[in-house]
């Protein structure tokens, strides 16, 4: 695998922010995102990860530091408004609230508004928008109207749009959060498809401590820098610092650690869904009886 992005020393703060440490909404991160890999980033409100995600799609353009995209410095001199559109075609972005990306009143017709917008020869459109709609799981409702959807397929629907402009990321910023859980799983499901099934290198910004521990790595970002970084079993298990930053741990890593605390059991600490974490629980607790 290669870098798909990479920040070296990256800074940016908002106009009217001062120049101080703790007023740069990004301050002096380096990053490495490889093509093909499911990345979480994590952190409290205002802890710089959507500035970043804005970074990486050039929404935002740094005060100081260099990004490259799929090898290209877009922060170099002389970066054309043409230079700028094909990258932007290379990472697309799915939003919180679905309803402001979706800008048709027909779901087949929404999905083909970014590959129009692209100049797409209309033939390839229409295969672009059936093959997004089948990727998502959305073909039977193309020619129904977005706003009686649920949540989960609006986002879907969004999800489909970007898929359509076949970019190499997608990053998802805060993306199930408006959702229900049935929403919120529907389009979880949808994320690791992309990903295992698609290769698209997946982004994904997110408060949920269950969402960030399918990826492959995770970035925890607190006051504009990179706290805590790799493996999702190496990050969570950090529970105090994660704490520290204002975040979760997944539920069956903190019940371990929880454990372990109050009863001086030595149960090996990882991130587990319900069954494993049980199963984890009862043969080391059997040990204590």
């Amino acid at each position: 695998m290669s870098a798909l992005i990479k920040f070296e020393n990256v800074s940016f703060s908002y106009p009217g922010d001062e120049q101080e440490k703790n007023l740069f909404a990004v301050n002096n991160i380096s990053l490495d995102i490889e093509e093909g890999e499911f990345v979480a980033i994590l952190g409290h409100n205002g802890s710089g990860k959507s500035t970043s995600a804005k970074l990486m799609n050039m929404i935002l353009t740094p005060g100081s530091g260099k990004i490259y995209i799929d090898g290209k410095e877009i922060t170099a001199e002389g970066i054309t408004d043409n230079d700028v559109f094909e990258i932007r075609k290379k990472i697309g972005m799915v939003f919180q609230n679905p309803d402001n990306q979706i800008v048709a009143t027909v779901v087949e017709e929404d999905v083909a508004f970014g590959p129009e917008n692209l100049g797409v020869e209309p033939k390839e459109i229409r295969r672009r928008v059936d093959e997004a709609l089948k990727i998502v799981g959305m073909t039977d409702y193309a020619r129904h109207a977005p706003h009686k959807l649920s949540g989960g397929q609006k986002q879907r629907v969004a999800i489909a749009g970007v898929i359509a402009m076949k970019p190499k990321c997608i990053i998802f910023d805060e993306s199930t959060a408006m959702l229900d859980p049935i929403g919120r799983k529907e389009v979880m499901k949808t994320i690791k498809r992309l990903n295992k099934e698609e290769k698209i290198t997946i982004i994904l910004i997110t408060h949920y401590m269950n969402e960030a521990a399918e990826a492959d790595k995770v970035f925890v970002m607190k006051n504009g820098e990179i706290y805590l970084q790799g493996a999702p079993n190496d990050v969570f298990t950090e529970v105090e610092k994660l704490w520290q930053a204002g975040l979760e741990v997944p539920q069956g890593t903190e019940l371990i650690y929880r454990l372990n605390e109050e009863l001086g059991t030595k149960i090996p600490l990882q991130v587990c869904d319900f069954d494993t974490c049980a199963q984890l629980i009862k043969d080391n607790l059997i040990d204590l009886e």
